[in-house]
């Protein structure tokens, strides 16, 4: 198994050594983030909170949350550090539901945040000799780009694709002999069916794709076989964790032992907590993840609520690095639904219906209210839609599908079987849930 290390120094220091670094880095911030943003001046003058107050890395937890909606109230650079003459690039969210959240980036920044990245390409499987397509949207979303100056870092070749056009994009691997894609789990997915359906004239010979660098939405074990056995040929899919509040892209990775999302400690400091009494978890416990991001100049954050559900482990890996790893999101605490007082993810649903060989991944999560109770149906697409006219075998389908999902969940749902293809398939994130309450 590969075990390529991009900053050996770094990813494989002593936790005693990250520790104290992370600890001078943490009161550098403090101090910095009251020097030079207003918000944060504010924030920290009414919690008493100075740089000379954290003595230890616990003493973090004296440092008010900041939040989206921190970002959004600030619009839209009330949350910068450094004048805009210092700011060399600038993202934004879609700002779909509100003010979009700004980020800046000095170069110091973009220096960084490449570093990040070329670590966990390279932890993944990447290298100088990687031909890369990138299937992200360029744009104001910063997926695509910070794995692309990532890649570039480490000398691999880039194919700048963007997002779409499925059709050019699997022309673009056969003829340039892409061997490497960056992608979203459900698109990569997408893609995969559509080659397979195009064998007759394109057979799957022609496709040299061996690696998946796969991200911004969550992707669980059973969705990651499905992606892997639908490539075929050895294609090897590896998860990364990032956001643009926190930089993009670069957070963790994980490597070729796929057991946790390296972090890369020296830049960002993760807390888990209780989102609901907001208290810090023991180490080991599953809950919200909280960062701070200790060497982030433009637009610094101190103790960023991702919403994102985890847990954190401390152990060194197989692969030789020594830092945390986060497991997979298993879901978000806005995207976890409520039924009945019943606790669920979406990536719950997904688990139970990877592995039914008459039903395709996509599907959808239905939540309606009736007679004041909250009611969930999953709908599910079919691969043969011939089924559909075959009473008998779609109860029984329909059936186990039901019993296997209620299994997990713990509630009664309902199951509706759909025709292939009626599910829509996204680019980017793919959304999962249609809330109809209200």
């Amino acid at each position: 198994m590969q075990n390529q290390i991009w900053n050996r120094d770094l990813e494989c220091m002593q936790r005693s050594e990250m520790q104290s670094l992370q600890l001078t880095r943490l009161r550098a911030l403090v101090d910095y983030c009251d020097k030079n943003v207003e918000f944060y001046h504010r924030r920290l003058k009414k919690a008493g909170v100075t740089a000379d107050k954290i003595k230890t890395l616990s003493d973090i937890k004296y440092i008010p949350y900041t939040t989206k909606e921190d970002l959004r109230d600030n619009y839209p650079f009330g949350m910068f550090s450094v004048p805009l003459k210092d700011i060399v690039r600038i993202h934004a969210s879609s700002g779909t539901t509100g003010n979009p959240t700004v980020v800046g980036y000095t170069r110091e920044d973009m220096e960084n945040w490449t570093e990040q990245v070329a670590r966990i390409v390279v932890a993944a499987g990447a290298d100088e000799n990687s031909l890369v397509q990138i299937c992200f949207g360029y744009g104001m979303f910063t997926g695509a780009i910070g794995l692309h100056y990532g890649l570039e870092k480490i000398g691999a070749s880039v194919i700048p694709a963007s997002s779409g056009n499925t059709v050019k994009q699997l022309k673009f691997m056969r003829d340039f002999g892409t061997d490497t894609i960056v992608a979203t789990p459900s698109y990569c997915l997408y893609l995969a069916e559509t080659a397979r359906e195009m064998w007759d004239e394109y057979p799957a010979d022609q496709y040299r794709l061996k690696l998946g660098l796969l991200g911004s939405e969550g992707c669980t074990p059973e969705m990651r076989c499905q992606v892997e056995q639908r490539w075929g040929g050895g294609f090897f899919a590896t998860d990364n964790y990032g956001m643009s509040e926190l930089n993009g892209p670069g957070i963790s990775g994980e490597c070729r032992y796929r057991n946790g999302l390296h972090i890369n400690e020296d830049h960002f400091l993760c807390e888990i907590i209780d989102s609901n009494t907001l208290e810090v978890l023991d180490k080991g416990q599953t809950g919200e993840l909280v960062v701070t991001t200790l060497t982030k100049r433009g637009i610094p954050m101190l103790r960023y609520r991702t919403k994102d559900i985890t847990r954190i482990n401390y152990d060194p890996c197989e692969c030789g690095r020594t830092n945390a790893r986060m497991n997979k999101i298993i879901g978000r605490c806005d995207d976890m639904l409520i039924i009945r007082g019943v606790n669920v993810f979406p990536t719950q649903v997904e688990s139970a219906l990877i592995g039914i060989t008459e039903i395709s991944p996509h599907y959808q999560l239905v939540v309606t209210r009736e007679n004041f109770a909250d009611q969930l149906e999953v709908r599910v697409e079919l691969i043969d839609g011939t089924l559909l006219e075959r009473y008998a075998e779609l109860e029984a389908l329909q059936k186990r599908v039901h019993d296997r999902v209620k299994s997990i969940l713990g509630i009664e749902i309902a199951v509706s079987l759909v025709e292939p293809k009626t599910i829509e398939r996204f680019t980017g994130k793919a959304q999962r849930i249609v809330d109809l309450r209200d």
